[in-house]
């Protein structure tokens, strides 16, 4: 297979950020169904939260100008008129010299600006003692302190955490519009390749590894998963299964055949699936050269390394991006990675990017990264990785020491 119109791992993101959007309509769902759904519309308080004033201790609800100069030797005294209940409006005004009692979260009544705490006053009868001072404000959440009305609280493009279902049900919003889950189908192609349940395998099989480890990073990711089996090395199949699954899908992977090889048909069926077709054949990465990224209407299909490892480092940087993409999220805009120093010196070829896996340990109160070497068909290497480490293209290595940028695997 002849390579073609290779590209960078920066240019691959930029396709990937230029050319997908979602390719279903919106849904609306519960909330207590939207959790790691991405929303598709900017969500406008209609209320303010909380919508009363309330206090954030147990205590009384006082005038802050009554208990001005208050201490342990000289304290404030003021008159007990009452106690407000939860759940209930606070019936009666707090006026000069007079306090009421207020348990957390109760409403703050009429003529209080403020709440002192039960551990600063002494009650005697119907006599307040207050040995501190309080300032207008103090342990209280006034209207609108958590939410304004007409406040943006969660804007379109937010993937749903359960912080965000939180505010959501305290503006009464039970309901709201996401994109759905993208459908990813994952085939896996080879004459050597067989079914991970098989128990005897004869000389030269190999178990299928990326079907369940693509398949569980993809739902990693929030997508949904088609588990497309395995076709042998032979077009008319190949072609046959690619095109069922892309029809049922919204992302379709196909894992291993984008090597060079006589029998290597992932470029032949990618155009077949439609226009425009491959937009980036082979990206200047060790491990991952032979990635492929096609685009048929508009759906993408990603022809993935058959390396194990090197199939799931270019699902890290690659399809991670596009399920999201597909979710109506943009691509981080800010670096994500973490900072630690490198443990050892270690080469690069310049004019590609390499990405070595790596060890987190802590030294000394600080970060190191060790490099974990293997053979890029080595999954084990990964098993022992927190992340990885990227050598630029315009790098001749790293030198121990160095601080490195790590991508934390999820």
């Amino acid at each position: 297979m002849k390579f073609f119109n290779v590209k960078t791992v920066t240019e691959t993101l930029e396709v990937i950020a230029g050319e997908f959007r979602p390719n279903r309509p919106p849904i609306e769902v519960s909330l207590i169904d939207a959790l790691d759904m991405v929303l598709a519309e900017d969500i406008i308080s209609c209320e303010q939260v909380p919508h009363f004033a309330r206090s954030t201790v147990d205590g009384y609800a006082v005038r802050a100008r009554d208990t001005y100069g208050a201490s342990d030797s000289l304290p404030a005294f003021l008159d007990v008129t009452g106690k407000i209940e939860m759940g209930k409006e606070a019936s009666l005004v707090i006026r000069e010299g007079q306090a009421q009692s207020i348990p957390t979260g109760g409403m703050i009544p009429d003529g209080a600006d403020s709440v002192v705490m039960i551990e600063h006053v002494e009650e005697v009868g119907d006599m307040l003692n207050v040995y501190r001072q309080v300032a207008p404000g103090e342990n209280i959440i006034r209207a609108g302190d958590d939410v304004e009305k007409g406040e943006l609280v969660i804007a379109a493009g937010q993937r749903l955490r359960p912080q965000d279902l939180g505010v959501l049900s305290a503006i009464g919003k039970t309901r709201v519009l996401v994109y759905p889950r993208p459908i990813v189908a994952i085939l896996s192609t080879g004459d050597e390749i067989v079914p991970a349940d098989k128990k005897d395998l004869a000389p030269g099989e190999i178990r299928d590894i990326n079907s369940i480890t693509v398949a569980a990073a993809a739902r990693q990711c929030g997508a949904e998963v088609i588990d497309g089996g395995i076709v042998p090395d032979d077009y008319s199949s190949f072609a046959q299964k690619a095109k069922e699954l892309f029809e049922r899908s919204d992302l379709l992977l196909l894992s291993g055949g984008s090597s060079v090889g006589t029998r290597d048909y992932t470029e032949q069926v990618m155009q077949s699936l439609g226009d425009p077709g491959v937009l980036v054949h082979g990206v200047s990465i060790k491990p991952g050269k032979p990635t492929i990224l096609a685009k048929a209407g508009d759906k993408p299909v990603v022809g993935l390394p058959g390396h194990p490892a090197s199939a799931l480092i270019i699902f890290h940087l690659f399809v991670a991006p596009l399920i999201k993409r597909l979710q109506g999220q943009e691509l981080a805009q800010y670096d994500q990675r973490i900072l630690a120093r490198i443990s050892r010196n270690i080469a690069s070829a310049v004019g590609r990017s390499d990405y070595i896996r790596v060890k987190l340990e802590e030294r000394d109160g600080g970060l190191w990264a060790v490099p974990v070497f293997g053979k890029s068909g080595l999954i084990s290497t990964l098993v022992k990785s927190d992340g990885m480490v990227e050598i630029s293209a315009n790098k001749e290595g790293i030198l121990e020491g160095e601080i490195v940028h790590v991508h934390l695997f999820q």
